[in-house]
């Protein structure tokens, strides 16, 4: 299974492309371009109250791609071995999430919207909830 194998160096930052105008800026993903996984479920989390997080699970095959549309957000990723924290703070940037991460989404500032594709439809069984059974996933 993929996710038991990737780690925090499989997922990076991806510059989404930005078309300028003085009338306001326009960014377009496209699935299989821009994104790396066909696009089959798009979801935002937003309206979240000062000092919240948000994740604490991992998944073991869905890919994701998550997007300040608005604001900034933290987003600490922990492959069983080694973490490493993004900070997303630019509607034109995304954070691709390879399986078998552990994340988590924190300081988000004031009206932050986080924008994620995701690869799969929503499927209960592909999370992880309990960090235990995280790193048993993980095999270690």
């Amino acid at each position: 299974m993929k996710g038991r194998t990737n780690t925090i160096h499989h997922c990076k930052k991806i510059t989404l492309p930005k078309v300028n105008n003085p009338a306001g800026n326009l960014t377009s993903i496209q699935e299989n371009q821009e994104v790396p996984f066909p696009i089959e479920r798009i979801y935002y989390l937003y309206d979240i109250p000062g000092g919240e997080e948000r994740g604490a699970h991992g998944h073991k095959e869905l890919q994701q791609l998550l997007v300040a549309a608005s604001g900034a957000f933290e987003v600490v990723l922990f492959d069983g071995k080694e973490q490493k924290s993004v900070y997303l703070n630019r509607p034109y940037e995304g954070l691709l999430i390879e399986p078998g991460m552990w994340r988590e989404l924190k300081n988000f500032s004031s009206g932050s919207v986080c924008l994620v594709l995701a690869s799969l439809k929503y499927d209960e069984k592909d999370y992880i909830r309990d960090y235990q059974e995280f790193l048993d996933f993980k095999d270690l």
